[in-house]
């Protein structure tokens, strides 16, 4: 459920899995008004739906209509992922969980030095997760204090992790000690070439990099922090990795996740 939904490849990349593990299954994308949103879970009771996603702008609103939440969804204020289960409806937040499950993939994350670029709901996710998995400190950089500082709050009295504000008023010269970065903003969503306020001569090569945009996979940030000699993981590797886990939540498999790559990399011909 979302508003607009245009261009997402999630029911494609899901249904191909459904079709894959020979499940009788079938995932909707609806578009959902907001002023639309409490009878849109009350259908999803009604209709016993197994669960479902939920996308802009309807993350945080829609706290108030369901039985429970998640950790990571409570913390962070925002869901993207409702699961049934024998208490109801239940809201999770995976989009931080992928994050840092493609970080692990490369390194530990415990103990290292984090930036995350945005304060929204998820930038919020990721720095709760980064949090959970024990990273040793978060710069929150963002373009306003207040929810940047929102947030360093709740990392510093929640999750006892160390951490910092920046509100850069020119490019953000990254500490020398960053180990990980992430762009959890909207910045490079359809438009290659958007610029993250970021100065690069101070990315070194040992600084791991992600960026949540999935369309283009190759943002600006990706293509200039490899130039930097960094390893990377892109929006689209977030994007499956995230499929991934909640298709597992709902059915309780683990899919394929090559069979997901590629309906992705097809319905966004890449």
């Amino acid at each position: 459920m979302g508003y607009p939904l245009a261009g997402n490849p999630t029911q494609y990349m899901v249904e191909k899995a459904f079709t894959y593990h020979q499940l009788d299954w079938r995932y909707l994308t609806i578009e959902v008004d907001p002023d639309d949103l409490a009878d849109a879970v009350r259908g999803m009771r009604v209709m016993g739906f197994s669960g479902g996603n939920c996308a802009d702008p309807h993350k945080e609103a829609i706290l108030q209509h369901l039985d429970r939440l998640g950790t990571t969804a409570q913390l962070a204020g925002a869901v993207n992922c409702l699961v049934r289960d024998h208490e109801g409806l239940v809201g999770e937040n995976t989009e931080g969980r992928a994050v840092v499950e493609a970080i692990g993939r490369r390194r530990d994350p415990t103990g290292k030095a984090a930036v995350v670029f945005g304060a929204g709901p998820m930038a919020r996710a990721v720095a709760v997760e980064l949090a959970r998995a024990k990273v040793g400190q978060i710069v929150v950089v963002n373009r306003t204090e207040a929810p940047a500082a929102a947030l360093v709050r709740l990392l510093e009295k929640e999750l006892q992790t160390a951490a910092s504000v920046a509100v850069p008023q020119t490019d953000y010269a990254l500490p020398e000690e960053t180990d990980l970065l992430v762009n959890a903003t909207s910045i490079g969503q359809d438009d290659p070439e958007a610029r993250l306020p970021l100065d690069f001569s101070t990315l070194g090569h040992n600084t791991l990099v992600a960026d949540v945009i999935f369309e283009p996979p190759r943002t600006h940030l990706i293509r200039h922090a490899e130039r930097r000699g960094c390893e990377t993981i892109d929006g689209l590797e977030i994007l499956v990795t995230q499929a991934a886990i909640n298709f597992k939540l709902w059915t309780g498999m683990q899919p394929e996740a090559a069979v997901m790559y590629e309906a992705a990399e097809e319905f966004l011909e890449i």
